[in-house]
C-alpha cells in the first residue's frame, strides 16, 4: 500500500518510527513533513497529507502531533477522509473493522513509541468487515459527509 505521513514538530520523532515499521511491512511511504522538530502549524502538513489520500495518490494516511486531535480535525474536513483517533490497538482494529477508517491519527506526546507502533500495525493489517450492518453505518457518514463537504472536483 502507498502509505502518506505528515505531523507537526511534536510528532517527527515518532513518524520516524513509525516510518521504518511501514517500509518493514513492504509499503510504500511519503513523508509530506516536517523532518525537525522547530515549530510548525499543523494545518501545513497535514492537509496537503489529507488531499494525498482523498485523490486516491495514497491508500491510506497517518499523522501524528500531539495529541492526535487537531490532525483528525483538518482530515476531516476533506472529502473522502474518515480520520481516527486511536490510542491502543483495540481501538486501532475497531475503526478498521467498523469504520473503514482511511487516516489514522495518534498522539505522539501521550503515547509511547511501543504502543503507538502496535496501533499502526494492528490498523495496516485489519481489514473493514464488510457486512450489511456495518456497510450501512458507513453509508449513513457518507451521506452526511456528501451533505455538507464538496468533493474535491468541485472546489476551484
Amino acid at each position: 500500500m502507498k502509505i502518506v505521513l505528515a505531523s507537526d514538530h511534536a510528532g517527527v520523532a515518532l513518524k520516524k518510527e513509525i516510518i521504518t515499521l511501514l517500509e518493514s511491512m513492504g509499503h510504500e511511504v511519503k513523508d509530506l513533513g516536517p523532518s525537525t522538530t522547530d515549530p510548525v502549524d499543523l494545518s501545513d502538513f497535514v492537509y496537503p497529507a489529507a488531499l494525498e489520500v482523498a485523490k486516491n495518490k495514497a491508500d491510506r494516511g497517518i499523522f501524528i502531533d500531539g495529541v492526535g486531535y487537531g490532525s483528525a480535525m483538518i482530515a476531516n474536513r476533506v472529502y473522502g477522509i474518515d480520520a481516527v483517533v486511536c490510542q491502543d490497538p483495540f481501538c486501532a482494529q475497531l475503526a478498521r473493522q467498523h469504520n473503514d477508517s482511511n487516516v489514522l491519527c495518534l498522539g505522539g506526546k501521550i503515547i509511547g513509541s511501543a504502543i503507538a507502533l502496535e496501533i499502526v500495525r494492528v490498523w495496516m493489517t485489519t481489514d473493514f468487515l464488510a457486512q450489511e450492518k456495518y456497510i450501512r453505518r458507513v453509508n449513513k457518514v457518507k451521506a452526511i459527509t456528501a451533505k455538507h463537504l464538496k468533493k474535491l472536483d468541485e472546489i476551484n
